[in-house]
């Protein structure tokens, strides 16, 4: 069988929040997608901030990893645009393609350094072509591809991306809207949802579009879907948020390979497996940097698992906030980097409603602490801190353990000390610490002489 064509659809800031995950949210087309593919319901971004997650994503590695500590947007980069997937692909007999969003680098200079052969939104300058509906363009796309060369299509939606329309859909009543888990369930906190809702219909029409165009195009048959997005939804505590509301996210897949028939996967996946599972699909040598494993074993039915945690990093969004965490089957266990005491960074969580009703309500003085740990069999919505409780204190030392061996183990740049952005990097400094503030003093010594930077290798 001829290698398959791979088609990357991907939007911002939607989470788990569609039809397929159980919320009443109508996303036909995504439904549909999971009905015919493989929805799976355990997995997590490398982080929860948009240019950090498509990083790992991408190149198959931790954020810190690939370089992306921070947003293109704001001076960040990949340390080395070569370990894309796209670079990969092309390597090896593919034609590459981008429309929409990519986010993994600045707009000046991503026609010159991503690994695409197709711009499909760009003019002859690298001007983003403002005003036209990228959908078109990928539409455009799968009309005149090659049967004979198999492609790479990334296709980026903004439409979950705040703002959120108030131009409300058909049938989307704010009286009759859940706000999501965090969040109050105030008449401002319901509008908000219901513009979410709103974008969420328009963003599943968009890549409804484009499967039909595939299938139009006589496609489908031999290429693998990809529908996932970045982090979750832009409220307080989930966006930015190391919380499961952070990092959980939507994937469903389907093609060939084992993709199909309406599967469910509980496995605990990361969005740095999807890198490897590609190359072993195609038959692509793995290369050495990924730190991802192939879920092809969870597919081909060989096994039930094939990792034991996820792990997760946010160093900068809009500010310098520095947190790391691990996930288990049972546990999430969230470390804070920086001075004491902790506070929330209110520019990284987007302006909105709901942001308002928190910032009005003591949100800004809460003090966070240093060492979070949490069971999320027993709480999932990870509001009862158990870092303080003596009879699970085992397994916060385990977890801090395994924490300190992956950051060595990717030689994450927090073992140095404080991480300094880039020159030239736009960044607020505004209810938030400076990575320029030297030490790292906690206000509790225990967690101090544990949260200390390593001197080991």
């Amino acid at each position: 069988m001829a290698r398959p064509n791979i088609l990357y659809l991907h939007s911002h800031d939607t989470g788990r929040y569609v039809q397929p995950y159980g919320y009443a949210i109508p996303t036909p087309n995504i439904q549909r997608l999971a009905e015919q593919g493989v929805l799976f319901r355990q997995c997590y971004s490398a982080a929860p901030t948009c240019s950090a997650s498509r990083a790992g994503l991408l190149c198959g590695q931790s954020a810190h990893s690939a370089g992306m500590i921070g947003l293109a947007h704001r001076g960040f980069s990949l340390t080395d645009y070569g370990r894309h997937l796209g670079a990969t692909l092309r390597d090896n007999g593919y034609r590459t393609a981008l429309a929409g969003v990519q986010h993994v680098a600045s707009s000046k200079c991503c026609m010159d350094v991503l690994p695409y052969d197709e711009f499909l939104d760009y003019d002859a300058n690298g001007d983003f072509l403002r005003g036209h509906d990228i959908t078109d363009h990928a539409e455009e796309f799968l009309a005149r591809a090659e049967k004979s060369q198999p492609f790479f299509l990334s296709v980026g939606f903004a439409d979950t991306h705040r703002n959120f329309t108030t131009d409300l859909a058909p049938g989307v009543d704010p009286r009759y809207v859940r706000p999501p888990e965090p969040i109050a369930d105030t008449p401002q906190t319901r509008a908000d949802m219901a513009g979410f809702i709103t974008d969420a219909i328009t963003l599943d029409a968009k890549m409804g579009r484009v499967l039909d165009a595939l299938e139009a195009a006589e496609l489908a048959e031999n290429t693998l879907v990809i529908c996932t997005t970045d982090h979750g939804i832009a409220f307080p505590r989930m966006k930015c948020n190391l919380t499961d509301g952070g990092i959980g996210v939507m994937l469903m897949m389907r093609g060939p390979g084992g993709f199909t028939g309406g599967k469910v996967c509980d496995a605990l996946v990361s969005q740095v497996d999807i890198f490897p599972t590609i190359c072993e699909l195609t038959g692509i040598a793995p290369p050495a940097w990924l730190e991802g494993s192939s879920f092809m074993p969870l597919i081909e039915g060989r096994a039930e698992s094939v990792r034991q945690e996820v792990f997760a990093d946010v160093t900068y969004h809009a500010s310098y906030e520095p947190m790391r965490s691990i996930r288990t089957r049972q546990y999430k266990y969230i470390r804070r980097f920086g001075e004491a005491p902790h506070r929330p960074v209110l520019n990284n969580c987007d302006d909105s409603p709901s942001k308002t009703l928190w910032a009005d309500n003591h949100w800004p003085i809460l003090p966070q602490d240093a060492e979070c740990l949490y069971d999320v069999i027993l709480d999932p919505a990870e509001q009862n801190n158990l870092a303080d409780c003596s009879a699970i204190k085992p397994v916060l030392d385990e977890l801090s353990g395994r924490l300190d061996a992956w950051m060595h183990a990717t030689n994450d740049p927090l073992l140095a000390g404080p991480a300094v952005a880039p020159a030239g990097a736009t960044i607020s400094y505004q209810n938030a610490p400076s990575p320029r503030d030297p030490g790292y003093t906690l206000d509790k010594p225990e967690v101090a002489d544990r949260l200390k930077p390593s001197t080991g290798g």
